[in-house]
């Protein structure tokens, strides 16, 4: 597979949305502080969360993926794992500083997934983790033609999972977080997607799923 860096679009202007103020403001920065693990702890949170840690659940999703193919998101293990040609995008201007911090060496641009900075085809694969959960049913078909429009060949997702869209509400919030098929939506809007495969890996203390997806375009 050959590996490509990312093809600049320019900086396109973030669609402004109830969502991307929030996770803009300083919501967004204290959700930064709570979030921000090294991969052993986020190992150990992943343990107890699914019993299970995050670099197998990687490992398993991404066996097919060649080490040098060009990736974005959950980059500190994924660059542990080998993975060298990252690339990220972060809205909270916070947690983009952290970020540049903690990953030199990786293209980490300003921007939102409903105007992704990036010419079409520019990965072999685009990965989230906890983002569309946070992106309103309504805008939701737009991030996922960023997403499809970015990806070469592959989109790899971590969402939380329900088999209906349902609204949930966080802290105290609402019109912060949904959860839905993802998986099953990208099926649904893209035809020329196929599933690779999907985990759904149920929390140890409540009754939450979560869904862990690998999508591939046929053509």
């Amino acid at each position: 597979m050959s590996s490509l860096r990312d093809k600049d679009a320019g900086s396109p202007a973030v669609p402004e949305t109830e969502q991307t103020e929030v996770w803009k403001s300083e919501f967004g920065r204290e959700y930064t502080d709570r979030n921000t693990f090294d991969t052993k702890a986020l190992d150990e949170l992943y343990r107890k969360n699914y019993g299970v840690i995050r670099r197998e659940i990687n490992e398993r999703s991404l066996r097919d993926i060649a080490k040098e193919a060009s990736l974005g998101n959950q980059l500190l293990l994924l660059q542990q794992m080998g993975y060298s040609n990252l690339s990220g995008v972060e809205l909270q201007p916070y947690a983009l500083e952290i970020a540049r911090r903690r990953l030199p060496g990786v293209s980490l641009k300003s921007g939102s997934v409903l105007a992704l900075p990036y010419a079409d085809w520019s990965f072999d694969v685009v990965f989230t983790s906890g983002v569309l959960i946070h992106i309103a049913p309504d805008d939701l078909p737009n991030a996922l033609d960023e997403i499809y429009r970015c990806s070469r060949t592959y989109i790899w997702g971590m969402e939380y999972y329900a088999p209906e869209a349902a609204e949930v509400s966080y802290r105290s919030h609402s019109g912060l977080l949904w959860k839905m098929d993802y998986a099953q939506r990208y099926l649904d809007r893209f035809p020329d997607l196929e599933l690779v495969r999907e985990q759904r890996l149920p929390y140890l203390e409540n009754a939450n799923v979560d869904t862990v997806f690998l999508l591939r375009k046929r053509c």
